[in-house]
Formats: C-alpha cells, sequence, structure tokens
C-alpha cells in the first residue's frame, strides 16, 4: 500500500469513528423532545454527558488530516459546500452551548429547544454535504467552478432527512444500552421505527443514486470490482434483519452491533463506487495528495497522537460503562 492509499484509509477511519460515535449523541438530541418529563431528560443528558465532547474530537482529527494530506479536496469541499458545513459547525457549537447552559439553568424549556434544534440541523447539513459529495461537485482544473447552492437539490435533501432517521436509529440504540424502564421500553419502540425509515432510505438511496451520479454505478460493475461490491448491501440486510430480531428479543447491545453493521455496509458501499476518486467526477485521490515529505511528516504526528487519543476514549467508555443511575441524571 502507497502512502496516499494509506491516509485514504486513515481518514475514512477517522470519519466513520467521528459518524459512529457523534452520531448516537446527535441522536439522542434528536429524540429530546419525547421524553416524557424533565426527569427523563436529565437522564438522557446523563447518558452522554461524559463522552460526547470527547466524540467530537475526530471531526477535529479527520479535519485536521484532510487538510494536510489531501488539501485539495479540503479546497474543493470547502468552496462547493461552504453554507451546508457552516451550518454542520454551527448545529455542534449550537448543540453544546445548550448541553452546558441547560444544566445551569432553572429554566430548561428553551434549552431543550436549543440541544435538539442543534442536533437536527447538525445532522441534517452534514447529510446535505454527503448528498453533495455523492452527486460530485462542478470543477476546472480542480478548483470548484460551480455556484453557491450546488449542494441545494431534492436528492440531497433526501440524504439530510436519512442522515437524521440514521443517528436517532443510534441514539435510540444508545439509550437501549444506558437505560431503563420505561424510558428503555420508549427506545425500543423508536429504535423499530427508525431502522424500518432506514432501510426505506438505503433502498432509495441506492435506487436514486446511480442517476444522480452515473460514474458510481460504472465502477460497481467493473471487474474486479463486482466480485466484491455485493457483500456491502448483504451486510446490510444482515444489519437489519439481526436489528430486527434483537429489538423483538429486547436485548441491549445487540441492536447497537446491528446499526453498526448498517452503517458500515452503507459507508464502505459508496467508498467502493466512488474510490479511487477523491471528489466525483474526476478528481483522484493522487491528485488530491499533498506532497510525500508532508505526508510523511503528517503521519509520524498522526502515529504519534493516534494511540492517547484511542486510549483516552476507550478509558471515558470504559469508566462510565453501565446503566445511568436515576442519582447521576442531569449534567453537571
Amino acid at each position: 500500500m502507497d502512502l496516499v492509499n494509506l491516509w485514504v484509509c486513515l481518514v475514512g477511519v477517522v470519519v466513520i469513528l467521528y459518524v459512529i460515535l457523534d452520531g448516537f449523541t446527535l441522536g439522542v438530541g434528536i429524540l429530546f423532545p419525547f421524553a416524557k418529563d424533565e426527569r427523563e431528560r436529565d437522564v438522557m443528558m446523563a447518558a452522554i454527558g461524559p463522552v460526547w465532547d470527547a466524540n467530537q474530537t475526530w471531526i477535529v482529527f479527520g479535519g485536521g488530516a484532510l487538510f494536510a494530506t489531501f488539501p485539495r479536496i479540503y479546497t474543493v469541499l470547502f468552496s462547493a459546500l461552504y453554507i451546508p458545513l457552516l451550518t454542520f459547525l454551527f448545529g455542534l457549537i449550537f448543540r453544546g452551548v445548550a448541553f452546558e447552559f441547560r444544566a445551569k439553568s432553572t429554566h430548561t424549556v428553551a434549552w431543550n429547544r436549543a440541544f435538539f434544534g442543534g442536533s437536527i440541523v447538525a445532522a441534517f447539513a452534514q447529510g446535505l454535504t454527503l448528498g453533495a459529495y455523492i452527486s460530485g461537485i462542478k470543477m476546472q482544473n480542480a478548483v470548484f467552478a460551480g455556484g453557491a447552492f450546488d449542494w441545494l437539490s431534492p436528492f440531497n435533501i433526501m440524504v439530510g432527512l436519512a442522515l437524521i432517521a440514521g443517528y436517532a436509529l443510534l441514539g435510540a440504540c444508545y439509550l437501549i444500552i444506558k437505560t431503563r424502564g420505561e424510558l428503555q421500553a420508549r427506545a425500543f419502540r423508536q429504535a423499530r421505527a427508525a431502522v424500518l425509515a432506514v432501510a426505506g432510505f438505503m433502498l432509495i438511496v441506492s435506487i436514486w443514486t446511480p442517476f444522480r451520479a452515473p460514474e458510481i454505478m460504472a465502477r460497481w460493475w467493473t471487474v474486479p470490482r463486482a466480485y466484491v461490491v455485493w457483500i456491502f448491501p448483504v451486510m446490510g440486510l444482515i444489519g437489519f434483519v439481526l436489528m430486527l430480531k434483537s429489538l423483538q428479543a429486547r436485548r441491549e447491545k445487540m441492536p447497537f452491533v446491528a446499526a453498526l453493521i448498517m452503517f458500515f455496509s452503507a459507508y464502505l458501499g459508496l467508498q467502493s463506487g466512488i474510490y479511487p476518486f477523491a471528489v466525483l467526477p474526476d478528481l483522484t485521490i493522487h491528485q488530491a495528495a499533498a506532497q510525500p515529505e508532508t505526508q510523511v511528516i503528517t503521519l509520524i504526528g498522526a502515529l504519534t497522537i493516534l494511540p492517547f487519543v484511542l486510549g483516552y476514549t476507550f478509558y471515558s467508555y470504559w469508566v462510565f460503562r453501565g446503566k445511568v443511575a436515576e442519582e447521576d441524571a442531569g449534567y453537571h
């Protein structure tokens, strides 16, 4: 494996780690209005309170790595998707402020709405970005040559709604693990509704994508890629069936595992149709890559820092494992 492909794998791992880890915290925010009362909302906050800010480390890590190792991707994406990307960041900021201020306020209604609003705006903006990435970006000589609102299309809006459903699924599955009683029972029902919505959206995206980005379908059927690409939809189907069975059996951890399988199948299936392009329709990973010397220096730094990031992430989840106790409800 050459240096460019190594960095493609590293950035890809960081992206999926962010999607999964911050995805379930965004999902809890999306489910916030469905809580019965403030006590349940306190429990939901306590479930993600110890880990939510650490989860966002991965977007900082990924953004820095992308800027250093694939500067043309960074330039093109931020030029073409300036509005949805800034909206995404503002949603995260708004959610973080609401998270902290709710814990100190005696009037939580406004902060509850702000927490929900920031979560759903961040998730939807991510979906708009993903949809635009799948659709392709108009470029000339590896420079963005389109308009400020090229990202606004029915397909991209649909992907935004799909990601909201996906994050709600992750959030519900996480609450199943962390809570008890009525809140957990509601999370089981929410997970079932969300997985049906996610499966429907995945089917629509799979059918619509070849019309939106024909080059992806062409690469899916190119030998030898065609011999392995079928694995990903089968993987997604396995995750879906496993999800339904585990929810019916009231298993606590398996629904989250099944949700991960579905997310991985969608992510790998998408990348299998895009690689070796960095940005569709015609910017390849080698064209987008920085100089080898830059990639080597950045790799040394990443390999030095990454074990510490993984270490404290694992440690925080280990320390705060188990159910949220009623006396621990609330975020302080």
